[in-house]
């Protein structure tokens, strides 16, 4: 059975976003975050040599977890993450040329939205989830009330200054998970720490 977007979802809520990981690092990385439960990983295109830390984790844990690219910018970049072997795309913005790429590919696309508008383009594009960017921005207020006239079954996940002390009333308002930056990893992070700093969100989503 094909796995959907919500599968890999239900195993952990969090999107473990590596922003500035390298390739000789990346596998020890998400050893640390497979041991506290993460499912799905995104590497940056804004990182060093993207591409082959996709590559490198979809040879090593491509069977287990959900792998792909965020700061996806173009239809030209959804090409070379799944020629990588990479099976999801995030985007900052409302791309629906993207969305629609990354679907005629077979990836998972999960499209950055600020506005009820954005975010009924992006599920008519055929988004699998939507991406609140910034969150920072945001309020659980705002998720609220998207989440009344969206439909039921669209996933929105939160996205920038989500840490284990504020995902609460996030999850209250309606969040189906939430991508996580800093807060798991920054560079220079050794596989200790991103594993101390994913446990602490774990906990967090377990109030």
């Amino acid at each position: 059975m094909d796995l959907t977007f919500r599968d890999f979802l239900a195993r952990c809520k969090l999107v473990a976003i590596l922003r500035g990981v390298r390739p000789a690092e990346v596998v020890e990385v998400v050893h640390a975050l497979i041991d506290h439960g993460i499912a799905i990983v995104e590497v940056p295109l804004n990182s060093p040599d993207p591409v082959e830390s996709i590559g490198r984790l979809v040879e090593r844990f491509g069977h287990s977890l959900l792998i792909g690219a965020g700061t996806v910018m173009t239809p030209a970049q959804v090409a070379e993450v799944a020629e990588a072997g990479g099976r999801l795309i995030v985007t900052p913005h409302a791309a629906p040329d993207v969305v629609r790429t990354a679907k005629q590919r077979g990836l998972f696309a999960v499209p950055g939205m600020f506005t009820p508008t954005e975010a009924f383009a992006m599920l008519a594009a055929g988004a699998d989830a939507i991406k609140l960017f910034p969150a920072e921005a945001a309020s659980p207020a705002v998720l609220r009330a998207m989440r009344a006239v969206l439909p039921k079954e669209s996933a929105v996940l939160p996205v920038g200054g989500i840490d284990a002390i504020n995902m609460r009333p996030w999850l209250e308002a309606g969040a189906a998970g939430f991508g996580i930056g800093s807060s798991i990893y920054r560079p220079g992070d050794s596989a200790e720490r991103v594993a101390e700093k994913a446990a602490a969100l774990v906990a967090g989503l377990r109030g």
